[in-house]
């Protein structure tokens, strides 16, 4: 496939390089300034997608070479993504794909979350009995024991394919290998989508309020300017005018149910202590009165 998709641009590197499977180079000075440029292109970044996509396809096409000799198969890691492994183990007539899922941000773990406890719910129906049933869990599954820590720190759990010998039949082979091979990045998708409808919603919501509120303050402003201060004045007047006379009729009552009330000897103490004394003043004079013998 390497060697088809161009000679003279393409050239493989034998051996390889200490830990990977295939070195190419590449002489940008022959790749053509046209359209086949763009193809070669595609298909040299394809190149990681055919590897990986024909090791799954082997290891699926085997899926009920099962050999209880060999004891518990390990699990086989597969890196499509960066930093975005999964896990391919082999188990009694059916292959098991595990998908460790990470996301930057705290709401995307939220929306993730539901998006696979759902999915879940809706692969358990009938409708969908020979769709490849789905398991998600916080925590690891006991098959991926002995792992590095570091491809088993995740904040949004861990998401499993049960993958059979009916799943993998015909033309299904390439569609199940293509699915298992951009899950990460269907559900990246699907989050993004979400937040993006959700964040829609919120503003559209929050453009109703803002509207609602610029009416209001409209309405009062022209109440304001008809209205004018002299009849806001005459408002004011005529509603402290309308407490006083209501303050005022209370006060009558009162004192009508006070008059009402007759308390033994309260007279004579309101006479002594209630009833304001009158001083006569600093300056007043006193008529001084004499025996009539004039001197």
């Amino acid at each position: 496939m390497v060697r088809q998709i161009s000679t003279d641009v393409l050239h493989i590197v034998e051996p390889a390089n200490d830990g990977y499977q295939l070195t190419l180079r590449l002489d940008f000075s022959k790749l053509p300034h046209n359209k086949e440029s763009l193809k070669i292109i595609t298909e040299v970044s394809s190149v990681q997608a055919v590897i990986l996509s024909s090791q799954l396809k082997e290891m699926l096409q085997n899926v009920n070479s099962w050999d209880s000799s060999q004891g518990i198969y390990k699990p086989i890691k597969l890196i499509y993504h960066p930093k975005e492994p999964f896990y391919v183990i082999r188990q009694p007539q059916k292959i098991v794909a595990v998908f460790p899922m990470r996301f930057k941000d705290n709401s995307d773990v939220i929306i993730a979350t539901s998006f696979f406890q759902e999915l879940m719910d809706v692969v358990s129906l009938k409708k969908w009995a020979k769709v490849p049933p789905c398991n998600w869990s916080p925590i690891p599954p006991l098959e991926l024991r002995g792992e590095s820590f570091e491809d088993l720190s995740t904040n949004g759990g861990f998401v499993s394919f049960d993958i059979s010998s009916h799943h993998v039949e015909g033309k299904r082979l390439d569609k199940t290998v293509w699915s298992l091979l951009n899950f990460y990045a269907y559900v990246k998708h699907h989050v993004k989508c979400t937040r993006g409808f959700i964040q829609r919603r919120m503003r559209r919501r929050l453009d109703n309020l803002v509207e609602v509120l610029a009416k209001s303050r409209v309405e009062d402003g022209q109440i304001k300017k008809v209205q004018g201060w002299r009849k806001m004045r005459k408002m004011v007047g005529s509603k402290s005018k309308m407490i006083i006379r209501r303050w005022g009729d209370l006060g009558k009552k009162i004192k009508r149910i006070r008059f009402r009330i007759k308390i033994h000897g309260f007279a004579r103490f309101r006479r002594r202590w209630l009833i304001v004394p009158s001083f006569s003043s600093s300056t007043a004079y006193t008529k001084l009165q004499t025996n009539g013998n004039n001197n």
